[in-house]
Formats: structure tokens, sequence, C-alpha cells
């Protein structure tokens, strides 16, 4: 028996009614597949009705209670993945309003105690100034001041000292000029700031750091249990654990270059000084 991810769809439902459909083929109940694997019959019941998602580690311990060939499992996990992966278009913020869009993440952040920011191109509204975020939505459609009114409401969860953050800065995404050299001087005071704050440690990456992997793309980690891409177009939403993983190497990796403290502080003197 063959099936094609690409056919079933990329939704929770599909991967619901996909493993239901294999449990009922193998001619085992929820009650004695839950045995196999472990696990709890409602457990089994949620997954089977969609209620609860389950990650990899997951689908790949029912296909094998069920004795599933090697390719089904193979195929059945990417569906997984699939399912567990989501893409939220830009577009549809606009629609909603993109303070909506600040609220979700004000609780995401709410939720979490480890947060992680790769910011390899600019400044995330968390560290910015009134200025800096208002003119950084100046492509949006519409009024922006109650999204700028709720990215600064949100800044408050910085002070959080049951938080801890780290933020991975490159020079470009400093050094971008969204404002004018006053201003800008201003936006980098703020980080140097920030960077006292005994839960915050800002990591800088300079021009001139020799790192053989380029920076792709703007992306947060959420503990351990979600991770957030962003692009122009959108943002892709990851809480499979192996995908989250992959993006917490990615950050050790960059995360081993960067400099922090007084060198990091350092650099953003520098860094100011030019735009005064």
């Amino acid at each position: 028996m063959t099936l094609d991810p690409q056919q079933l769809g990329q939704s929770k439902a599909d991967l619901a009614e996909t493993l239901r459909t294999l449990r009922k083929r193998a001619g085992l109940s929820q009650v004695r597949l839950a045995s196999r694997c472990n696990v709890s019959q409602s457990k089994i019941s949620k997954i089977e009705t969609a209620e609860i998602t389950p990650g990899l580690i997951d689908v790949e311990l029912i296909l094998r209670a069920l004795n599933a060939p090697e390719q089904l499992v193979a195929e059945v996990t990417a569906l997984a993945r699939l399912a567990n992966t989501e893409w939220q278009p830009i577009r549809s913020s606009w629609r909603r309003g993109l303070e909506k869009r600040q609220a979700e993440l004000a609780g995401l952040e709410a939720e979490a105690k480890e947060l992680r920011y790769f910011l390899p191109a600019m400044i995330t509204g968390l560290l910015a100034t009134p200025e800096y975020i208002r003119s950084s939505l100046e492509y949006s459609p519409g009024d922006v001041s109650k999204a700028v009114a709720r990215k600064l409401e949100r800044q408050a969860v910085l002070y959080d000292t049951e938080k801890r953050f780290t933020f991975l800065l490159t020079e470009q995404a400093v050094r971008w000029t969204v404002l004018p050299p006053p201003a800008m001087a201003v936006q980098i005071d703020r980080l140097a700031s920030l960077s006292h704050l005994p839960n915050i440690r800002m990591g800088l990456i300079p021009v001139g750091t020799t790192i053989s992997r380029g920076p792709m793309n703007t992306f947060t980690v959420y503990d351990e249990r979600l991770a957030t891409v962003e692009t122009f177009t959108g943002r892709t939403v990851f809480r499979d654990s192996r995908d989250i993983a992959e993006h917490l190497d990615v950050f050790k990796q960059y995360e081993q270059k960067a400099q922090f403290g007084e060198p990091a502080r350092a650099f953003l003197q520098e860094w100011a000084d030019l735009y005064r």
C-alpha cells in the first residue's frame, strides 16, 4: 500500500484520518494500539479525531506498532511533518489587522521561558524605539497606529526576570538605516542599554566574522516547542521537534561566533557614533 502525502494534504485532519484508517486496516482497536504504544487510549482517540496533532516521534511509534512497511513509514512521517508546519501569509495578517498579530506574539512570549531571536537583517520590535517601529511598518497598508502601540506594549516582557532572552544580530541588522542618522544613534543606544538587563544576552556578529554558513532568514525559537521563520511574504511556524532542533543547532552555530557583554557594547558605541 502506498500513500502520497501530497494527495492526502497537509492538514491535521488528513493526518488523523490516515492514522485511523491504517489502524482499522491492521485490525486493531484503539485500546490495543494504545497498549502497544504504551500511551493512553484517550491520546490515540484525540490523535484520530485531530484534537491533538502528533509529532514525528508519536507517529513513528504508532506506525511501528502497526508493523507498517518502511516506505509507508517514510510517507506518513513526511505527512506528519507537514501537519506540524503552518504557513501564515502576510496578507492574511494585513486583512485581520496587524494588532491581532501582535496579540498572538504576546501570547507566545508570555508562555515561553527561554526565547532566542536570530536577526540577520533588521532589529526586532521588542528592541526597537517607537520611531524605528513606525518606520519599519511603512510598507503595511492602512493605519498602523494600533500595531505600533501593541509592539511597544509587548516590550514589557523584556523586564520579566523569569524569562531568558538571547538576541543575535548581525552588524547589518543593527546598522540598516531605517531612520535618519540621529534617530539611528538613539536606536543603537537602546540596544546597548537593554544589553545590561540580567535576563538578556545581546550577541553581535560584526562584518568580517568568518562564518561559512550564510544567514538565510530571521527566526525565533520559543523554548524547545515552537519556531517561527520570517520571509517577505509571510512566516512559517514549525512545531515538530526535529525542525525545532535544527533551528536550535543553527542558532548555536551563530551564537558561538557572536560577541557579548562589553565587547558587544563597544561595537554598539562605535556604530552609534558613526550616526551622530
